[in-house]
């Protein structure tokens, strides 16, 4: 392993996505108009990504995004990018507790795979700002979602005609394949955001999944491990590939509540991941107890017990209490912190400002200094 990747994730860590900027705003909606072309929209982007990148390592960030600047959604641009998976206008159903969002879906319309994913060229001019404006201690990270968002949330519709085992080995296969292409473009900090537990942290919840599905909840837990474990069984062993888990995060709304309880031994012993990026920030995350299932000396588990939600800034005595608590579950070495999740899932972005959202940067890495003394 490099030694960047001994120190990832970071002590002072984030999710990944921002605000979008002004300029991003009217670029993408002077598109969406017909106004500019894409080769446009792209300068836009590219501009303020490098932007972006300056100001993450101006307030002290290690791993660097590019904000997912270039997405509407947090998951459904890299799965519409998969071979035989479409994007499509769905009936409306609102899951979140308030703002309401965008009705956009993906189906499956033929058999998935990985190939020649659009994304990887943003991985790449991400990267090459890093080392533009880095000082070599900064490493380019990517985020993108699990398996788990396409074979556990996405119906197989008519094409696989329930052949869940052929839709469960497409799906890992296609993953190995995307994993070993941003490996050989040059990632080496790759984050897999999957809001697919949430289906086990309230009794509500457990009990729909179950209804859904037709299985034991046991089983329906060690169907999502499998998954994820057989997605990364073959990436290199110096690529750091960690798991963001949250709750619904838009128009800094959520989905749901409830704590880790049901999972812990799943995501806490028996995931395959490198680190652990949780939902910490308030009461609807539960408490520290699940963190006892902690067993692996090689995995960092980050907590999000900064809103990215809400612009007040919490008391810096209050979380490093916090982090103390939760260390008599999990070695200090072994714990991290960053904000519960990114600040814009979706380009709308949640209910603060740029200002607010650096403000809330800031407070990370000062209250990780005082904690860890590694900045």
């Amino acid at each position: 392993m490099t030694k960047t990747l001994t120190k990832a994730p970071f002590k002072a860590d984030h999710v990944g996505s921002f605000l979008r900027t002004e300029p991003i705003k009217e670029a993408r909606k002077a598109f969406a108009n017909g106004e500019i072309d894409k080769a446009a929209l792209k300068a836009v982007e590219d501009k303020e990504i490098e932007k972006l990148v300056q100001t993450e390592i101006e307030v002290g960030l290690k791993s660097i995004t590019d904000g997912e600047f270039r997405r509407s959604y947090w998951h459904l641009d890299f799965l519409a990018g998969l071979k035989g998976v479409e994007l499509f206008e769905a009936e409306y159903i609102n899951n979140f507790k308030g703002s309401q969002p965008k009705n956009n879906a993906i189906k499956i319309v033929d058999k998935i795979e990985f190939h020649n994913h659009y994304m990887l060229e943003h991985f790449k001019f991400l990267k090459d700002a890093v080392e533009k404006y880095g000082d070599g201690s900064q490493v380019a990270k990517f985020s993108i979602p699990s398996p788990n968002m396409l074979f556990t949330r996405i119906q197989g519709d008519e094409y696989y005609n329930g052949d869940t085992e052929q839709f469960y080995r497409d799906t890992v296969v296609a993953y190995q394949k995307a994993i070993q292409a941003f490996y050989d473009a040059g990632c080496r900090y790759l984050q897999l955001d999957d809001t697919s537990w949430i289906d086990f942290v309230s009794e509500e919840r457990i009990k729909a999944v179950v209804e859904k599905l037709g299985m034991d909840v046991q089983d329906i837990i060690d169907t999502r491990v499998r998954c994820l474990n057989d997605a990364i069984s073959q990436k290199p062993d110096d690529m750091l590939i960690t798991m963001h888990i949250c709750r619904g995060n838009f128009r800094s709304t959520f989905i749901t509540s409830g704590g880790y309880h049901t999972i812990s031994d799943a995501i806490f012993a028996n995931l395959n991941v490198d680190g652990l990026f949780l939902e910490y920030d308030d009461n609807r995350s539960g408490d520290f107890e699940p963190l006892k299932s902690f067993t692996r000396g090689d995995l960092t588990v980050v907590l999000g017990l900064i809103t990215s939600k809400f612009p007040d800034l919490e008391d810096s005595n209050r979380i490093k209490d916090r982090i103390k608590e939760a260390s008599q579950y999990i070695p200090l070495e072994n714990l991290a912190l960053s904000p519960q999740c990114g600040f814009a899932s979706t380009e709308e972005g949640n209910v603060l400002t740029e200002e607010d959202q650096w403000n809330k940067i800031k407070h990370v890495n000062e209250i990780a200094k005082d904690i860890w003394n590694t900045l």
